[in-house]
Formats: C-alpha cells, sequence, structure tokens
C-alpha cells in the first residue's frame, strides 16, 4: 500500500488555519489501510506543527497495551526538547519520518478523544499567543512536556491515560493557538507532577520500611 505524501494533499484544504477536528477529519479522508507519514501530517502547519505531532504522538497511550507509554513517551520527549531549545518547526530523523499511523488506527484515536475533543473546541480560540510563541514560555511547555514525556515512558500502573490526557491539553492548545489552554495545561502538568513525584516518594519510603522490617 503507498504511503500518503504531502504532494497528495488537498489543496483546498486550509490546514494553517483550520480547527483540529477539521484537519482530522481531513486526515482520515481516504483509505482505512494507508499509513499516513508524519511528513505529511506536519505538512502546511507551519508552528502547529509541534502540537500535531504531539497528538500523533500521544496515541499509543492511549491503546491497551502494556508498552503504548513506552511508544509514546519517546517521541513526546524528542518534540519536548525540540521546544525547550526553542526551534520553530519540529524535526524527525528520517527513519521515523517516513513512519506514521495508518488512518485506522487514527480514526480509532479520534472516537476515543472525539467527545470531550468537541466540547473544547467550543471554548478554545486564538488568543495569549505569547504564552505560546515567546522563548521562555515554549521552553516551559517543552520542560514540562519533556517531564510528562519521562513519566508516560515509565511502567508506572494506570497512568498512561492520565498523562496520554495531559499531553492532548498541551497539544490541542499548539494546535489551536490557545495561550489560556496552554495555562491550564501548565498548571495542570505542574499538579500532576507534583503529586506523582509525592506518591513516587511515599512509595519509596514505605518499601524501604518494609524491607528494614522484614529482613
Amino acid at each position: 500500500m503507498p504511503r500518503q505524501t504531502p504532494s497528495m494533499a488537498d489543496p483546498d484544504t486550509h490546514r494553517s488555519e483550520a480547527g483540529t477536528r477539521a484537519i482530522l477529519d481531513a486526515l482520515l479522508d481516504g483509505d482505512p489501510a494507508q499509513s499516513l507519514d508524519f511528513d505529511y501530517l506536519l505538512d502546511g502547519l507551519g508552528r502547529r506543527a509541534f502540537g500535531m505531532l504531539l497528538f500523533v504522538a500521544a496515541l499509543p497511550a492511549f491503546i491497551p497495551i502494556p508498552i503504548g507509554g513506552a511508544l509514546s513517551g519517546p517521541l513526546i520527549m524528542l518534540v519536548a526538547a525540540q521546544l525547550l531549545v526553542g526551534m520553530g518547526h519540529p524535526w524527525l530523523p528520517g527513519f521515523i519520518a517516513r513512519r506514521g499511523p495508518k488512518r485506522q488506527a487514527l480514526a480509532r484515536f479520534e472516537r476515543i478523544v472525539d467527545p470531550w475533543l468537541a466540547r473544547l473546541e467550543r471554548l478554545v480560540k486564538p488568543r495569549l499567543t505569547a504564552v505560546l510563541d515567546h522563548p521562555l514560555a515554549s521552553a516551559f511547555t517543552g520542560l514540562l512536556l519533556l517531564l510528562l514525556g519521562l513519566l508516560l515512558a515509565l511502567p508506572i500502573p494506570l497512568t498512561n491515560y492520565l498523562f496520554g490526557g495531559l499531553i492532548l491539553l498541551y497539544a490541542l492548545a499548539l494546535l489551536e493557538r490557545d495561550g489560556a489552554l496552554m495555562l491550564a495545561a501548565w498548571a495542570t502538568g505542574i499538579v500532576a507532577l507534583v503529586t506523582t513525584g509525592a506518591l513516587s516518594g511515599g512509595l519509596i519510603t514505605a518499601l524501604r520500611a518494609w524491607i528494614e522490617t522484614t529482613f
């Protein structure tokens, strides 16, 4: 089955201005078994491409397999590192850029997130873009995503949906150019990181105490 390439993109689809659900609808229009490489997914999105890449990178976290987070985490960390250093457009190694999800996998993911995505799209809009574009703000976004991607990659039980959902907030903020939503994503991400750190510290302390009393 041939891969979709940027040259095959529909010229009437204004991806640089379309909303997230409209972009997904355009991507899903075609052969369900066809693979959509990352070059095609990101074509024409400009700086919003970071959001699309995060959106697709979060997909494995919502698949009920043990290694879903291990697949999503490293790619999210790669995107985060590029935001951290202030790159204007995401870069991917060739062996990753030439790969991507099949339409049928993207369709299953879209069915999972569409209900809350539909509600959020009524609220989000382009605003407070300095929160997205200022170098320090972009670096802070990258730092939080780097930590969330690391946690997603770790085998922490029952956390894939939690961290995957948080990362989708960042993705939607970048796709919709909504700085207010990004501020909410920052706050939620910080709470999740602090809470996870506190719980992990408590578990480590309890484990050490159990080992000392047992052995």
